[in-house]
């Protein structure tokens, strides 16, 4: 079955760090970029973060540059997200994306 899952939400303080995963099954992940995207309540789904398929290429959102880092481990199906210096802002459902398909998405919430 073909299928991205998303997993590492949780709640945290403002000014702390998650690590969100992004994990490929059913097929070659490797060809595909992946795309983060994040849906805040009564708001749209938002472009986050973008990696290559070789990993030689990252692009950002404006608001997150500097805070956020996407990698990606293609031995082992996966892409990361790590979210350093949260703000209240970033609560958010993150949803992952490649190769035309869509994780459920992990709920991320910052609160103090």
């Amino acid at each position: 079955q073909v299928q991205l899952v998303e997993s590492g939400g949780g709640l945290v303080q403002p000014g702390g760090s998650l690590r969100l995963s992004c994990a490929a099954f059913g097929f070659t992940f490797s060809r595909y970029a992946i795309t983060w995207y994040r849906q805040a309540p009564g708001k749209e789904r938002d472009w986050v973060a973008s990696i290559s398929s070789a990993a030689d290429i990252t692009t950002y959102k404006d608001s997150v540059k500097g805070r956020f880092t996407v990698s990606r481990d293609n031995a082992k199906n996966t892409v990361y997200l790590q979210m350093d210096s949260l703000k209240p802002d970033d609560t958010a459902v993150y949803y992952c994306n490649g190769g035309g398909v869509w994780g459920q998405g992990t709920q991320v919430t910052v609160s103090s």
